[in-house]
């Protein structure tokens, strides 16, 4: 019996994915547990193994996207039951070699090219294959396909091709001075100095809010935090580094602060699934990354079973992967709360609204620390200030729970000795 390969659910939230790059061609034997598939859901890219071994028959192409559960392909046991379940299940094969050579003059008008492949520029005609991975890496170091000579099955251009593409190219001497830019383009009478697609993670960014702010009666609750202990604490910390193994953070405090105190508060740790409000045993504290062209929200796992030291090193590994494009579905599924800090963006002294990262129910946004006049036993001195938006679901989330909550929380941060025991 054909087994089918499907798109797996990532963490609590439902998402679309993208199929980025079968690993192997139609008809090809594939061993349980090889890497099939690689798709793209929630800003990430996820290998998809073989749930069996068999011969492949592709039903969806790269470049097309399907919800959590759709099934993409089938695996049959014999070669005579792929025959079978390629006549039968509905497929959308991939273009074969001999197709791919047939000059795009001579193709009906009315078939649009598979997604992989790509017009040429070229004066024969012919219609270039190469993968989405590829096609990508090309757009983005400039490289002209129709120079470059596909070594993937049937001639098809993958990721090596580019790569050595790259390598010719840097190598190569400076080119000649480009000639004049073309005349800027216009909306109006306004002039437009850059058009960024709404598409990849910026797509998948304004998705989410909009999604949040659509299903969500969101509330914000907003104060300021003594920070003077915190940071005497921190500046005693640094200097242990080598025997901490890491450099502990304000962001690294906060988290551990929150995952204790989230202990005893765990109707601030919930959801709302299926009209249902899900309260979680779990405590995993999502931590908003920057990145150059958005923002990820990689997860630190059961926070409140680890130490400081575990939460830092953790955090700093999940950050340099966001960095390099790494992080894996597991790393960014499975939040029940949200910090996001912008002191390290010199935020200052400011109040901002974040939106709720779904299906949690509560987001806790920071600033930076800065020195601030208050009145401390009737005397006006400096003190190390942070300010705070709490952001709750107030669907899920009464405003009475929210505040004992932040009442927990800015106690322990201000007193942060029997935390810390």
């Amino acid at each position: 019996m054909a087994t089918e390969i499907k798109i797996p659910r990532v963490g609590m939230a439902v998402a679309d994915a993208t199929i980025i790059e079968w690993q192997f061609k139609e008809g090809d034997r594939v061993e349980e547990r090889q890497v099939v598939v690689v798709i793209e859901t929630e800003k990430v890219r996820t290998e998809v193994e073989s749930p069996a071994s068999g011969y492949l028959h592709i039903i969806m192409n790269e470049g097309e996207m399907a919800p959590a559960g759709q099934t993409i392909g089938m695996l049959a046991e014999t070669a005579d039951e792929l025959a079978k379940v390629q006549k039968e299940a509905p497929a959308s094969k991939p273009a074969t070699a001999a197709e791919a050579a047939v000059p795009a003059a001579e193709a009906p008008k009315a078939e649009a090219a598979p997604p992989e492949e790509a017009a040429s520029a070229g004066g024969e005609g012919e219609r270039i294959r190469i993968s989405p991975v590829a096609r990508k890496m090309a757009e983005e170091h400039a490289i002209d396909i129709a120079r470059v000579t596909g070594t993937g099955p049937g001639g098809r251009i993958v990721r090596e091709d580019i790569e050595k593409a790259i390598a010719t190219k840097e190598a190569a001497p400076a080119p000649a001075a480009a000639p004049p830019a073309a005349p800027a383009e216009t909306v109006g009478e306004r002039r437009v100095k850059q058009t960024i697609p709404l598409t990849g993670m910026r797509g998948t960014i304004a998705e989410r809010m909009h999604h949040s702010l659509s299903i969500a009666a969101q509330l914000t609750t907003m104060g300021e935090i003594d920070m003077d202990e915190i940071v005497r604490l921190r500046n005693n910390l640094v200097p242990q580094e080598s025997t901490l193994g890491t450099r502990v953070t304000y962001t690294d405090i906060l988290v551990f602060a929150i995952a204790r105190i989230l202990q005893d508060h765990p109707k601030i740790n919930a959801s709302i699934i299926d009209k249902e409000i899900k309260v979680w045993e779990d405590i995993n504290i999502g931590v908003a990354t920057a990145l150059e062209d958005g923002l990820i929200v990689p997860v630190v796992k059961h926070a409140n079973r680890k130490s400081l030291a575990e939460i830092s090193k953790e955090i700093k590994a999940l950050v340099e992967k966001a960095r390099e494009n790494r992080l894996s579905s597991d790393d960014i599924s499975g939040g029940t709360f949200t910090l996001t800090n912008l002191g390290a963006l010199g935020s200052g002294w400011t109040f901002e609204t974040a939106i709720i990262n779904q299906p949690e129910s509560a987001i806790l946004r920071v600033g930076a620390i800065t020195d601030r006049a208050v009145v401390r036993d009737g005397q006006i001195v400096a003190r190390p200030i942070m300010t705070y938006s709490l952001t709750y679901d107030h669907r899920a989330v009464d405003g009475a729970v929210a505040a004992k909550f932040l009442k927990s929380l800015i106690s322990a941060l201000e007193n942060p000795t029997l935390l810390l025991a």
